[in-house]
């Protein structure tokens, strides 16, 4: 598989896109004005502490209040869960005697914490929605081939990388090298690295830790003590590997901060950098506006005229599989088979590029047949392979829905790029024009019996005002006839089409 990757950036905005064989299969997006601020370390103070949830809120400088579960104070293996964003799952931090059944004890949150404690903590999750920030109290610092837990004694490795050989030989090397009592995951990139690889890697770690230590000592609650990486880097250092073929950017001073960051951490790659320098928008040239633009519909066409329906609510998110315009040749079990393993696909990679997480729910065509099920649901774990969100997946059951959840660590690109609508306030629908026509008729009968005027005007959008003189002026001139009222409708153009009026006439 061909991977590029593709950066346009502004004064305004960054984007970075990777590209999979041609296609965007990812996309990360910075603004200036909304910097993310997963992996931030901030001072912050304790301002509540809630023994009904066993957690705890944090003042950590923000305009929403950060959230503490008791876990994040305490529980060790929640901080490698946590912290590892970039897909790499670790194994836990309990000793490797452990047989996985004790369950460890959380002391209550009261104990841990007060009102008005001031306390190191790292941002693990971004708001989102009406949520505040997730924090936890156990650091993490990610490098290239190295993660640095400083509340952590232990040494994990990559699940990703598949050599047990491989990995007692990263494990001996982290072990030798490491200092007492520090915690090391070893990342995927890190894979066959020499031991002054990792080594560098740890220095470079270890310094930045005692740096952030002595600005700790130095700054009161709430503060900013450390700043994650800019997109750019934060995403050169956590995606390139040597399957990426090219980077390719459009800005000359990005590209030298690039190739700085490269020959620092992955001097190999520093070939493979190119700066963009033609009149064409480099997005436009690579054709990914188009593809950005599709991952913001709600309908998605498959190649052989089926296609799916995605719908993101607060709670969860639906997709619909659908046969569309697809016949098929033979039969209809064959039909609806191949429409729902050409949507496993699909869906795989629109998860990815709309960055969608959370609860998941996956309507497919029903099928009868059990192994046809099986084909399918094996496709879609097959499909997810290369998301680096750890993702969840249940069986498909016998209504033809799969249920999944996937890691959610930032909004999705619909809620980045979009607003609710304004006009429907996010509904997705609004009042029809007759619905609207039979209200305004409920309303002039309630107001019509008390009224001393002779006449009324109607205000109402044009839409709604042309159906009013048109089909529905019958019902206009029945209730003039009831009350003995003159009735007049106005049109109003700045109106909202649910919008009207009932003003005395003159």
């Amino acid at each position: 598989m061909t991977k590029e990757l593709v950066i346009n950036t502004t004064s305004q905005e960054t984007r970075v896109a990777l590209l999979e064989n041609g296609h965007i299969a990812e996309l990360y997006i910075e603004r200036s004005r909304e910097r993310g601020i997963v992996g931030n370390i901030y001072k912050g103070r304790v301002i509540r502490v809630l023994p009904g949830m066993q957690a705890a809120f944090v003042d950590i400088g923000l305009e929403k209040a950060a959230f503490l579960y008791v876990a994040d104070v305490f529980d060790e293996v929640e901080a490698v869960e946590q912290f590892i964003d970039d897909g790499n799952h670790v194994s836990p931090p309990a000793s490797e005697e452990d047989d996985g059944e004790e369950i460890r004890v959380l002391p209550p949150i009261e104990d841990l914490l007060q009102e008005g404690q001031e306390i190191l903590v790292q941002v693990a999750k971004e708001p989102i929605g009406t949520k505040g920030a997730r924090i936890t109290s156990h650091i993490s610092l990610p490098g290239r081939n190295l993660v640095y837990m400083p509340t952590v004694d232990h040494v994990g490795i990559s699940r990703r990388i598949e050599c047990e050989e491989e990995k007692d030989r990263l494990r001996e090397l982290v072990e030798q090298i490491r200092p007492e009592g520090s915690g090391f995951i070893v990342r995927t990139a890190a894979e066959n690295k020499s031991s002054e690889d990792l080594t560098l890697d740890m220095e470079f770690l270890l310094n930045l830790w005692q740096d952030i230590c002595r600005r700790k000592d130095g700054s009161g609650a709430p503060s900013l003590i450390h700043s994650e990486l800019d997109v750019i880097c934060k995403v050169v250092r956590d995606v390139l590997t040597e399957d990426v073929r090219r980077i390719v950017i459009d800005s000359k001073e990005e590209y030298d901060k690039v190739v700085r960051f490269i020959d620092t951490f992955m001097p190999r790659l520093r070939y493979s950098i190119e700066l963009y320098t033609d009149e064409e928008p480099i997005f436009d040239a690579f054709g990914l506006e188009v593809e950005i633009a599709r991952a913001l519909g709600r309908k998605v066409w498959l190649k052989s005229g089926g296609y799916i329906i995605i719908e993101q609510t607060e709670a969860l998110v639906a997709v619909d599989v659908n046969t569309g315009r697809y016949v098929g040749k033979h039969n209809l079990e064959d039909t609806i088979l191949k429409t729902n393993l050409e949507a496993v696909k699909e869906i795989a990679f629109q998860l990815r590029l709309r960055n969608i997480g959370g609860l998941i729910i996956i309507d497919f065509i029903d099928m009868e047949k059990e192994p046809h099920r099986e084909k399918v649901y094996a496709a879609l774990l097959d499909a997810l392979k290369n998301d680096k969100s750890k993702t969840n997946i249940l069986k498909i059951s016998e209504l033809g829905l799969v249920e999944m959840t996937r890691q959610r660590v930032r909004e999705s690109i619909g809620r980045t790029l979009c607003e609710s609508c304004p006009y429907c306030e996010g509904k997705g629908y609004i009042k029809s024009r007759p619905t609207l026509a039979y209200e305004i008729f409920r309303e002039l009968r309630r107001e019509l019996k008390d009224l001393e005027e002779s006449a009324v005007n109607v205000v109402v959008h044009p839409d709604v005002a042309a159906i009013l003189y048109d089909e529905e002026r019958l019902g206009i001139e029945e209730l003039e006839l009831r009350f003995g009222k003159k009735i007049t409708v106005v049109a109003r153009p700045v109106f909202h089409q649910e919008q009207f009026e009932i003003l005395p006439g003159a």
